[in-house]
């Protein structure tokens, strides 16, 4: 059995958070969790990476990084945290230009990251990202399913400058979380699905006797569902990104990273998104770029075996959590903490989820216990700017 490189590590703001979102806007919520919200918005990091982008990235898993809270860390967290509040900011809630827009993107691709808040970044939108869902009951008006709609963005660094800055040339996908009925209903799939194999080859009796790897049926089927007029989100990402990797990668150009980013349902989606990209990369004949997922309160994902296979990928994953985000802590029976019995038992029903990667965990015992704003992505980011410990 691979060493699980799981592990937690709590952070503390150095000063006290007036209240739990800041000053809320009533009418900009317009799915349960965490629409983002324009007020306080944390600066970017402009601190000089270089060389050290690597650990930045995970390649020691962030060790020595998050306890204390690395500065230059903290600054991507935020910055990569601007990302995904970009992809709720595009995303359009209302149906503004016609009823038919409604779970469209808002905004074209050359204005999106300026006309959602963040218009200096030195990244260029490549392509739009979406996700299909087959979930919803045929009662239901097409108006409030959605079935498919936008749910992020690819974005590529291609300001010189900043390249400099970060020492390689970054590849940002940023996923919003929960917006659409659709989704909702594929949340609520929260048994175990197996995972596809990626080899033809007879499995050994070892391997036969091994835990399969399983993920959340609900979360795979959104990113495997294809749609009426595009790919699925596993397709959609593994075409732009073959194709950014063949037009960045090679000799003379600057080292290539791929960081996937999101919040919520978004940060589940995220970190099978690197996964894909990373055991498709691997065994690649030029080097492969580096595969990080950073996720905003994401749920569980999938089984201990699906953690060892994304271990064994290459791909890295750091959990930022609250300690007071109920999300974090479903779907189904975290296994670790149970005997072997129980741990059975949980297999058996299909709900023996593993937590994957590292975890940098939010201290939030000091503000109001309240569902919804404890997973808001604004008091992640409000977090983890005023973490120093």
């Amino acid at each position: 059995m691979a060493a699980s490189i799981s592990g937690t590590h709590a952070c503390y703001p150095s000063v006290a958070l007036n209240n739990a979102t800041g000053n809320r806007r009533r009418g900009a919520e317009k799915n349960s969790f965490a629409p983002p919200l324009p007020a306080s918005r944390p600066s970017s990091s402009t601190l000089r990476i270089g060389e050290q982008w690597p650990e930045l990235q995970g390649s020691r898993d962030w060790d020595g990084l998050l306890s204390p809270l690395d500065g230059a860390l903290r600054g991507e967290l935020v910055r990569y945290g601007e990302f995904v509040r970009a992809a709720y900011e595009s995303f359009d809630f209302q149906g503004r230009g016609a009823p038919t827009s409604y779970g469209s993107c808002r905004f074209p691709t050359r204005s999106l990251l300026r006309r959602s808040g963040i218009p200096e970044t030195g990244y260029a939108v490549t392509g739009l990202l979406h996700a299909a869902s087959s979930s919803a009951p045929s009662w239901l008006p097409s108006s409030c399913t959605c079935s498919s709609s936008y749910i992020g963005y690819v974005a590529v660094c291609v300001d010189e400058g900043e390249m400099e800055r970060l020492g390689r040339r970054d590849v940002v996908i940023a996923y919003r979380g929960t917006a659409t009925c659709s989704e909702w209903l594929d949340n609520f799939h929260s048994t175990l699905t197996c995972l596809p194999t990626t080899t033809t080859a007879p499995r050994s009796r070892e391997e036969e006797e091994e835990e399969e790897p399983m993920v959340e049926s609900g979360f795979w089927r959104l990113f495997t569902t294809p749609g009426e007029a595009h790919g699925s989100l596993q397709h959609q990402v593994r075409g732009e990104v073959q194709r950014i990797v063949r037009e960045y990668s090679g000799k003379g150009m600057p080292p290539l990273s791929i960081t996937v980013t999101g919040h919520s349902l978004g940060a589940a989606l995220a970190v099978l998104t690197a996964y894909e990209i990373a055991a498709a990369t691997r065994d690649a004949d030029d080097v492969a770029p580096m595969v990080t997922a950073v996720s905003f309160g994401c749920p569980r994902v999938g089984n201990a075996a699906f953690r060892r296979r994304l271990e064994a990928s290459g791909g890295k994953v750091l959990r930022v959590a609250n300690s007071n985000d109920l999300v974090t802590k479903v779907p189904g029976l975290w296994v670790d903490e149970y005997g072997s019995v129980k741990r059975w038992m949980a297999s058996k029903i299909g709900w023996a989820y593993s937590d994957v990667g590292r975890e940098l965990l939010l201290s939030g015992h000091d503000l109001p216990r309240n569902v919804v704003a404890s997973h808001h992505l604004d008091l992640y980011l409000k977090l983890v700017a005023a973490c120093t410990y």
